[in-house]
């Protein structure tokens, strides 16, 4: 018998052992459920201690043909800070801090601040980002794909299983990190609100002073009670 031969049921049982020792690979093409895609966002997101990115945010309208269209920079710091700045086409700030929310603008000379509800704050964009709702408790997770120009990047809808300000919102995630690439929020009038995310960073150091705001002396403050002064802060 020659060698080969001697050798071919050992190599047979080798290549067994081998395949039988590799995990099952998934099939090309096939994604993640609706569900896993979720979870895997919630995960990324909690595991972020600083975020910074830039965004477009769209303003669909149904009185207008044409969205409003906004550019600016985003920064978080966790476990409840937020900083929107915009630049384009009207510079304006939206800092949230410790369940307060102030929007300042600066050609108007104005600085409100309010208290933002707990159930307000998990509906909104602040707390997809802060990681404070639980998306399989708080809706129903569905595929929903929807025009993109973005590749690798798994799309969900979500519905609000109480009824809310919202009839559902539409996610983007970007396969790579899991992190948020767009999100769209529709409302039952009809409108929509889009957030396009780009350059995300994740771990950044952020800034000394980007979470608080100091206006003008003659900046027209009005607080959460309906009450105005003039100051800074």
């Amino acid at each position: 018998m020659s060698v080969m031969n001697r050798l071919r049921p050992l190599l047979a049982g080798l290549i067994l052992l081998a395949c039988a020792a590799r995990p099952a690979s998934v099939p090309a093409g096939q994604a993640v459920s609706p569900e896993e895609a979720a979870a895997h966002l919630e995960r990324a997101l909690r595991a972020v201690a600083t975020l910074q990115a830039r965004f477009e945010q769209l303003h669909y309208s149904m009185a207008v043909s044409e969205p409003l269209r906004e550019r600016g920079e985003l920064f978080l710091q966790k476990p409840d800070r937020m900083r929107w700045v915009y630049k384009d086409p009207q510079d304006k700030v939206f800092l949230y801090k410790e369940g307060v929310l102030e929007m300042y603008l600066p050609e108007d000379k104005q600085l409100t601040r309010s208290l933002v509800s707990r159930e307000a704050l998990e509906s909104d964009i602040f707390g997809i980002f802060l990681g404070t709702i639980s998306f399989e408790e708080a809706y129903v997770i569905e595929d929903s794909p929807f025009p993109t120009e973005a590749t690798r990047v798994r799309q969900i809808k979500l519905t609000p299983r109480t009824e809310g300000e919202f009839t559902h919102i539409l996610l983007e995630i970007d396969e790579r990190t899991w992190l948020l690439r767009r999100a769209i929020f529709l409302e039952w009038e009809g409108n929509k609100r889009e957030f396009v995310f780009s350059q995300v960073r994740t771990g950044v150091r952020i800034p000394a002073g980007t979470f608080s705001l100091k206006v003008p002396p003659d900046t027209e403050i009005i607080d959460d009670t309906g009450h105005a002064d003039r100051g800074g802060r």
